[in-house]
């Protein structure tokens, strides 16, 4: 392992850990540190763009070849079950959930998750079949 990769996992581990705590101080009330909570999370996010210099002194640019659209496929699936297990879960966890919002957040967390997991058979399939 290089040294600049073993510092982007470093770097990219510490930033995301301040910013997820930034977030979580700016979004529960109960803790009552919603501006300390945004400097954190600005830290964070600071910490976490200074792995973009570093990656890119250690990998060149490549020039550009056509568009792998599996790969773009790909994308959209994780990020829509990502949105979907969110919802799920957030319908379960805020506020004093009913039964029926326990349900149906339980439900929707469960399918995204397995839209989720499904995404890389998906992509496996599309890259064989481009072969």
């Amino acid at each position: 392992m290089k040294k600049e990769t073993l510092l982007e996992i470093i770097l990219g581990t510490i930033g995301g850990l301040v910013f997820a705590i930034g977030m979580c101080m700016c979004l529960l009330p109960e803790w009552n540190l919603f501006t300390p909570g945004v400097i954190t999370t600005a830290i964070g996010f600071i910490i976490l763009l200074y792995i973009i210099p570093v990656y890119r002194k250690d990998h060149p640019r490549k020039p550009h070849g056509p568009i792998n659209w599996g790969l773009v496929l790909t994308w959209v699936i994780g990020v829509v079950g990502s949105l979907i297990m969110g919802f799920g879960m957030s319908k379960v966890m805020v506020g004093e959930a009913s039964r029926m919002d326990m349900l149906v957040g339980i439900i929707t967390g469960v399918v995204g998750l397995i839209i989720c997991v499904l995404n890389y058979p998906i992509y496996s399939y599309i890259k064989n079949s481009d072969k």
